[in-house]
């Protein structure tokens, strides 16, 4: 795991410092606390106190809420108005992030009935945990400050699939692959019919495994101001399924037509 934890032994300070290197120094100077000589700084430093009181449950009832909204079609489109892109120009202070699959059916702010900041995401084949996914949930949670960080799987996926049939595979996919194999293996021990499934389950639970390991991201868990949860999108329903982790019950609200609340109780499976 060493070499997929590059930046397991930085400092908070010199991520900061790379950090302003790669995404510009706006961002750096709003991370520090700095403050700029513009209206939207302050509405970007509003938002970010705001997050601060989130928890890692919130994050998740949160989350989960959004995609009860989007599975009965009850969206609410929150922070998608040109008054939000105001708000987030100057600032990102994203309450959860995802390492998610690149596959197209799977748009996380959609599929959470989220908006612009909101969520910070990561997105490659195979949802896998890679150097270069792993130094950017560092990022997205120590310096950005998400709560949550969900490794969300999806039926049906290619690149599970693809491990499963093995095979020589050209340029880059290898490496992809190679980071499936694991959970493709563990997957073959399990009971049940459906291979592929288990196998994707089985898949995401080694990649928030792998995310555990990063020393920054492990150090969060420890201190609870972050959670690491797995999850399973189901394409034909839309419905998001939890997969790992000793979680708290948390609350779905759905507003029903006379906008009463009806508050339903769910736990995740230990």
């Amino acid at each position: 795991m060493n070499e997929n934890n590059k930046l397991g032994n930085l400092s908070r300070r010199h991520l900061i410092k790379y950090g302003g290197g790669f995404l510009g120094t706006g961002l750096a100077a709003t991370v520090l606390g700095s403050n700029l000589n513009h209206p939207e700084s302050v509405v970007a430093q509003n938002i970010v106190a705001q997050n601060k009181e989130v928890t890692p449950d919130v994050a998740l009832q949160k989350l989960m809420e959004g995609n009860a909204r989007f599975v009965e079609q009850k969206h609410q489109r929150p922070n998608q108005d040109l008054a939000r892109l105001t708000e987030v120009a100057e600032s990102q202070a994203p309450y959860a992030a995802i390492l998610g699959c690149a596959d197209s059916r799977v748009p996380s702010e959609i599929v959470f009935d989220q908006g612009v900041g909101d969520l910070f995401v990561c997105r490659v084949a195979g949802n896998v945990a890679s150097s270069e996914e792993i130094g950017s949930l560092e990022f997205g949670t120590m310096i950005l400050g998400a709560k949550l960080i969900m490794v969300l799987g999806h039926a049906r996926c290619g690149a599970v699939q693809a491990t499963i049939q093995g095979g020589r595979f050209p340029g880059q996919i290898a490496s992809i692959i190679d980071d499936i194999k694991v959970g493709v293996e563990r997957a073959q021990r399990e009971p049940g019919t459906n291979k592929l499934e288990l196998a994707i389950k089985a898949n995401v639970k080694y990649q928030v495994e792998q995310l555990n390991q990063s020393a920054i991201i492990g150090d969060l868990v420890d201190k609870g101001q972050l959670k690491v949860v797995g999850a399973y999108y189901d394409l034909s329903t839309g419905e998001v399924t939890l997969l790992t982790g000793k979680l708290l019950d948390y609350l779905v609200v759905e507003i029903t037509t006379n906008r009463q609340l009806i508050i339903k109780k769910q736990i995740s499976d230990r």
